[in-house]
């Protein structure tokens, strides 16, 4: 199965635009998109699984398509008074997250323990106990 503007409405909970809309025009070119990117960093997508490649590309559409811009609105009001600000976090493109990448190929997973539980030291040498007597 691949992914179409449907799928995209369906996870984000909405009606699927009209087929000749720029917002279906816009989903269907933004799953290509996500198809090129994991083509170009691990090749063939045939040779990837099906249902994790389709998941993949369907997640990162519907970021996208909740927001395009990646902008964060903040308006605070305090009786008459009012401020807005504007916040831009990215590029606005598709992105697929790091643990996505790990979805379709454990191999790019970063194994360097970090954020890990993995202990650090000589893992060959006998563990201290102060309160064992030799």
């Amino acid at each position: 199965m691949a992914v179409t503007p449907n799928d995209v409405a369906v996870e984000l909970g909405r009606p699927t635009p009209d087929a000749g809309s720029v917002e279906f025009a816009q989903w269907t070119r933004w799953i290509a998109r996500a198809r090129l990117l994991i083509e170009a960093r691990l090749g063939d997508l045939m040779l990837l699984d099906q249902d994790v490649l389709d998941e993949v590309v369907l997640l990162a559409v519907a970021a996208h398509a909740k927001n395009p811009d990646s902008a964060t609105q903040v308006d605070v009001r305090i009786d008459d008074a009012a401020t807005s600000r504007r916040y831009t976090s990215s590029s606005g493109t598709v992105t697929i997250l790091d643990e996505w990448w790990g979805w379709l190929d454990p191999d790019l997973v970063d194994s360097s323990g970090v954020g890990s539980t993995q202990m650090f030291g000589e893992p060959d040498l006998p563990t201290y106990d102060p309160w064992l007597i030799v």
